[in-house]
């Protein structure tokens, strides 16, 4: 979780930076029934100190923690900072790369997936489903594909 960097060697002297790496539960991708909590749990570890803050994105844009819908962020400064994310009664629209982002770590990022009555396992095997979406199995699976490979195309920048 933690890499270390030798910055400067001066007369036995060693300087050291820790670069804190973020990490998000249950990643890399999360599948949820729409209706239910979306709840994700941010951990930022090996940190020589807590950080100021931690901002969570949905698909690039940060999240608006004013919102009437029901968004609470609950962040707890320790040795060990966890920041969890709480979204009431989730959507499709809801679906989509989230990013926690420290202010002394790298960023983390997960996939997720609000369902409609599809099991994850059948879009994955190309099954049919009771969601009744109208397209054959193949498109779905051919949608499921490129979403996956926009995630990690994402993930990987």
């Amino acid at each position: 979780m933690c890499d270390l960097v030798i910055v400067q060697r001066k007369k036995e002297m060693l300087t050291v930076l820790i670069q804190s790496k973020a990490k998000i539960i249950g990643g890399p991708t999360l599948y949820i029934n729409s209706g239910s909590t979306i709840n994700l749990t941010c951990l930022v570890m090996e940190s020589p100190v807590p950080p100021d803050y931690v901002f969570w994105y949905h698909n690039g844009k940060v999240i608006n923690y004013d919102s009437p819908r029901g968004i609470s962020v609950h962040t707890e400064k320790a040795q060990r900072t966890t920041s969890k994310l709480l979204i009431s009664n989730a959507q499709p629209s809801d679906s989509g790369n989230y990013s926690c982002v420290p202010s002394n770590a790298e960023p983390a990022a997960i996939g997720l997936h609000v369902l409609n009555g599809e099991h994850p396992a059948a879009m994955q095997h190309g099954k049919h489903t009771s969601s009744g979406s109208g397209l054959p199995t193949s498109w779905n699976v051919l949608l499921y594909l490129i979403m996956n490979i926009a995630l990690l195309v994402y993930n990987k920048r």
